[in-house]
């Protein structure tokens, strides 16, 4: 002898029109009544793994922003030691003007950084990164 389903009980509540009218359009989107689509809702809300559903979107997005930082902390540290070695190495190949020259070697280095900022502006705007060019060169090598 088989036992036959118990009846669905009916629940009227109360939402708020833009609710509703969003509820609508999902059920009339995924070809099912909106009563299906509340049950599946309220369902969902009420189930024990509910907060862990949750909680692991929470984790898998908070991984992604992890890797996201450490590749970014690594990106930040080859700049560093870029910038580190190229000023070592300017230091070093660098011989220091005369007195007297040392006038127009200012004048000439602010005219020569004025066109780096110009160039720097272009490159950091349009041009390719350092990273794909360094990246570019690696494999060109290989």
């Amino acid at each position: 002898m088989s036992v036959p389903p118990e009846k669905k009980q009916r629940l009227s509540v109360y939402v708020e029109s833009d609710l509703k009218r969003r509820l609508a359009d999902f059920a009339d989107r995924r070809g099912q009544s909106v009563s299906l689509i509340a049950e599946a809702a309220i369902a969902s809300f009420l189930s024990p793994d509910a907060d862990e559903r949750k909680e692991a979107a929470i984790v898998k997005r908070l991984d992604r922003i992890i890797r996201n930082l450490q590749r970014l902390e690594r990106d930040l540290e080859i700049t560093s030691e870029t910038l580190a070695l190229f000023v070592r190495f300017w230091l070093n190949s660098t011989v220091p003007q005369p007195e007297e020259a040392q006038a127009a070697a200012r004048a000439k280095g602010a005219e020569r950084y004025d066109q780096f900022i110009a160039a720097l502006g272009r490159r950091l705007s349009q041009g390719p990164k350092l990273d794909h060019e360094v990246s570019e060169k690696v494999e060109q090598n290989y």
